[in-house]
Parts: structure tokens; sequence; C-alpha cells
């Protein structure tokens, strides 16, 4: 069985979402992944691709996962007071702008759970 392979049964075992999705594994060479979704299960009421299942295909090509989590799951996401003053600004003089948010699950204090996304907003 192929690596691709091996990892696509991985997925659908242990993240059953992904077997809804009908996601597929169409390489992973240890450095680089590629997963395909169908659009037909994963569509909405405009006939585009569900935002959630974006998320959810983006995720499993970009999360890192250090620990398990075995407790009730606390997700912090912080923006500096820069960071925003600047979002803000250029939202103000352009009608969008883009904020990376950087977010984290915690076990007993230290990082379980890490995930960067980059977000984009129109006014």
């Amino acid at each position: 069985m192929s690596l691709a392979a091996a990892l696509e049964r991985t997925l659908h075992h242990e993240i059953p979402l992904s077997q809804a999705m009908g996601v597929r594994v169409t390489s992973y060479d240890g450095a680089s992944l590629h997963l395909v979704a169908p659009l037909e299960p994963n569509i909405n009421h405009k006939l585009t691709a569900f935002g959630g299942s974006l998320y959810s295909l983006a995720v499993l090509c970009s999360i890192r996962y250090l620990r398990p989590v075995k407790q009730d799951m606390k997700a912090e996401c912080r923006v500096g007071e820069a960071e925003w003053g600047r979002f803000l600004r250029t939202l103000g003089r352009h009608d969008r702008a883009r904020l990376a948010l950087a977010v984290a699950i915690r076990r007993d204090g230290e990082p379980a759970v890490e995930f960067t996304g980059r977000y984009v907003v129109h006014g």
C-alpha cells in the first residue's frame, strides 16, 4: 500500500468527517501533502463549496498536533494592539484587510494544538 493510500485510510478511520467529505489523498511524500474533496458532498445553498468544508480540508493539511487533549478544549487567539490597529486602518482605507491569526489549544498550560490562518475581511 502506498504512503498516500495508508494516510487516506488513517484519516477516514481517525477523522470520520474526512470520509463524509470524500477527502482523498492524491499524493504524500513525507514533505508535501495533497488532498482533494469533491464538490457534491461539500456544497452550500449557493452551489459553491461550503466554508466549513474548505476550512476542514485546509486544516487537515496545516494544523500542528503536538500532544493529545484529554480535557475540555479551550482555544485561544490573541491579536496585538498594533496589529489590530493596522488591520482596522487598512480596512477603513481600502474596504478590505487581511489578518493572520494564531490559535492555540493548551493542555496543562502547554500548547497541544497550533493553527495559523489568514483571514480576509471585505467591508
